[in-house]
């Protein structure tokens, strides 16, 4: 496998990809339907037919605890507690969960799993500026969309934007780990095991799956430390049978883009170069190219039935922070053969978020207001299975969740100072 910068003027065939295509509207629950309703027409639907008992509703107590540790990253303090199972209002679940989002606790605590969603390793990557920018964006309740083309593109010259390319910037020794990581975060879709060969048991990545997303993002560098990206360059690589070729930008769904950018002369590669250095001394972002590899990714991902896999991908991952289990699993197995446990569900789910402007304050609501969320964790037989999500998850807490809880417990509530 090299990575070579040279002109393409080939444009091959690619398989498409197969992934499940989204149930039909005539199939959905109708789109102005509550979605907590519709989270609990479908999760009760597939108890039922499964034939088992659900778990209660858990008591207030237990309801509070978790929205404030799922919500803001920490145990309600004693006053909210009691507070909360002594109110007779009807409306004091929503109320709960409105205050709570509204809450300075709500950014920081989010923005922290965001992070940790985007660098799974937690290998201290950066310098806390990607954090930051996601705090930053869950503040703001900045549309996912948005975020994937500020994460993607990364505007350096912008310095509330500029903590956004640290996932890029982090990977930049590694445009392989780049490729998959880009795929994985963004779109379910765990791409490596297609980088020597085509998938062994997933026959939906192919090798020129994996080389089709790299072409996106290969021609992006480091220039002074800012994101620079050249206008041209190809990959070449070598199946596992056959001739060597040249990988297309490709996304996961085949939808292919024709690259008609030629190699630069010798005068032009003079004059990109004094740009770059120029760009270097003066301490500032490089010029973008005239074509951008990576502006075309963002926009063939959230083109037509591309979107599918982004507006899937964030729902699973919401789904999995609040309920503790994907609707489908691993999450970075979203493939044909990989089916979801609630395909229906998971469609609406996508729909709405992508129809909504994937606002993830409104669906963290939605989740967080249904019955399946609210189920009590205790069990008296066999647990079934957690495919059905009838018995509420049991979920570690994260350090930060515990470092906070374990201030609170140790404080004398008489210090606590209104809501701060």
């Amino acid at each position: 496998m090299r990575l070579r910068l040279l002109l393409t003027a080939s444009v091959f065939a690619f398989p498409v990809g197969l992934h499940p295509p989204l149930a039909s509207a005539a199939d959905l629950q109708p789109a102005s339907k509550p979605m907590p309703h519709v989270i609990d027409h479908y999760i009760e639907g597939a108890i039922a037919e499964a034939g088992v008992t659900p778990a209660g509703q858990a008591d207030d107590a237990t309801l509070i605890r978790r929205l404030t540790l799922d919500l803001v990253g920490r145990i309600p303090t004693t006053a909210e507690v009691t507070d909360y199972v002594k109110s007779t209002d009807a409306d004091k679940r929503a109320k709960l969960v409105d205050r709570l989002i509204a809450s300075p606790g709500f950014a920081r605590h989010q923005g922290a799993l965001f992070e940790a969603m985007f660098n799974p390793e937690g290998n201290g990557r950066g310098s806390g500026a990607f954090r930051q920018y996601m705090t930053e964006a869950v503040k703001e309740n900045k549309p996912w969309d948005k975020v994937f083309r500020e994460v993607v593109l990364a505007n350096e010259a912008d310095a509330k934007l500029k903590g956004a390319a640290e996932f890029i910037r982090g990977r930049l020794n590694d445009a392989d780990k780049l490729t998959n990581d880009v795929s994985v975060a963004f779109f379910g879709v765990n791409v490596s095991c297609a980088q020597c060969h085509n998938h062994p048991l997933v026959r939906d990545w192919t090798q020129d799956h994996f080389y089709g997303m790299k072409m996106f993002l290969a021609r992006t560098f480091d220039n002074g430390g800012f994101l620079g990206e050249r206008g041209y360059g190809t990959i070449k690589y070598k199946p596992t049978k056959g001739p060597e070729r040249t990988a297309q930008m490709m996304f996961l769904t085949g939808a292919a883009i024709e690259d008609k950018t030629k190699e630069p002369t010798p005068a032009e590669m003079k004059a990109e170069k004094e740009s770059l250095d120029k760009a270097k001394a003066a301490k500032s972002p490089p010029p973008a190219p005239k074509f951008s590899a990576r502006g075309k990714l963002v926009e063939v991902a959230l083109k037509d039935t591309n979107a599918e896999f982004f507006a899937r991908n964030i729902v699973n991952r919401m789904w999995h922070r609040y309920f503790g289990a994907g609707i489908v699993n691993p999450l970075d197995q979203m493939h044909s053969e990989n089916p979801p446990s609630h395909p229906e569900m998971l469609d609406w789910l996508a729909r709405d978020v992508a129809s909504n402007g994937y606002d993830l304050k409104r669906l963290t609501r939605g989740l967080v207001l249904s019955k399946a969320y609210s189920r009590s964790s205790k069990y008296e037989s066999s647990l079934p299975s957690g495919k059905l999500f009838a018995v509420a998850r049991l979920k570690p807490m994260t350090p930060n969740q515990l470092g906070t809880s374990l201030k609170i417990a140790a404080t004398d509530p008489a210090s606590f100072e209104g809501k701060k």
